[in-house]
């Protein structure tokens, strides 16, 4: 007597498998774009906190006054018109970038009387992070680091 003795899937088997594979990933994938948009954000939050350290220690080197007002660039840490020529090469190694753009996209405002700043980043790709402000995240020198509500 002959009898087949073929083993394997048969298609339908393999359609099912592929389908909970397909909806298994649907489900995870944004998620882990969420999380990667988290970590870009949580990095440019470190680089506000020490871009305030730089300007504090700028301050204490400078009779208690921050630098003018500014965007942060990689050629001069404030900007081109700051008379003190920058405080990238004397208080930070290199210059932070936001994980969220790539760029050097920060801005910041002094006031004097009293001597204060607030520094902010201008990235637009925080938005995947549930950010709906675009001059988020910011650090003011008397808060830190200041948060916003999420959507």
């Amino acid at each position: 007597m002959f009898r087949s003795s073929r083993k394997g899937f048969t298609l339908i088997e393999l359609m099912i498998v592929i389908a909970i594979i397909a909806i298994l990933a649907a489900i995870l994938v944004p998620n882990f774009i969420r999380a990667r948009a988290q970590g870009q954000l949580t990095s440019c939050k470190s680089n506000l906190k020490n871009m305030a350290t730089a300007l504090e220690m700028y301050s204490t080197d400078h009779n208690g006054q921050y630098p003018i007002s500014g965007s942060w660039s990689a050629s001069n840490s404030i900007n081109r018109q700051s008379a003190s020529g920058g405080i990238l090469g004397a208080y930070l190694k290199q210059m932070p970038t936001c994980a969220g753009s790539g760029t050097s996209s920060y801005e910041y405002t002094s006031t004097h009387n009293p001597d204060t700043y607030t520094l902010w980043c201008k990235g637009t790709n925080h938005v995947a992070a549930g950010l709906t402000d675009s001059n988020y995240p910011e650090y003011d020198a008397f808060i830190g680091l200041i948060e916003q509500n999420k959507f």
